[in-house]
C-alpha cells in the first residue's frame, strides 16, 4: 500500500475478521480449485485458464461461506482446546 508521511495505510481492527476471511478463502480456494482442476482435466493446454475460472467461482462461494461459519468454528475450537 502507498505510504503517506512515513505511515502505511491500515484498515480498522474491526475489519480483521473480514480481511482474514477474504485472504483465507482466496488462498484455500486457489489451492483446492487448482488440485481439482488438475485432477479432472490434467495439467495440459488450457489448464491455467480453466483453473482461474474455477478459482473465481470457488472464491465467490468460499468467501461468504467462511464469514458465516467462522464464528461457529471458533466456538467449537474453544470447546476442544484448553485455555
Amino acid at each position: 500500500m502507498a505510504a503517506t508521511g512515513g505511515r502505511r495505510f491500515r484498515l480498522p481492527a474491526r475489519l480483521a475478521p473480514v480481511v482474514f476471511g477474504l485472504l483465507v478463502s482466496g488462498l484455500m480456494s486457489l489451492v483446492v480449485s487448482g488440485v481439482s482442476t488438475a485432477n479432472a482435466r490434467g495439467v495440459g493446454d488450457g489448464f491455467v485458464s480453466y483453473w482461474l475460472g474455477a478459482w473465481v467461482f470457488s472464491w465467490a462461494v468460499a468467501f461468504p461461506t467462511i464469514l458465516v461459519i467462522a464464528p461457529a468454528v471458533r466456538r467449537m475450537v474453544q470447546r476442544l482446546v484448553d485455555g
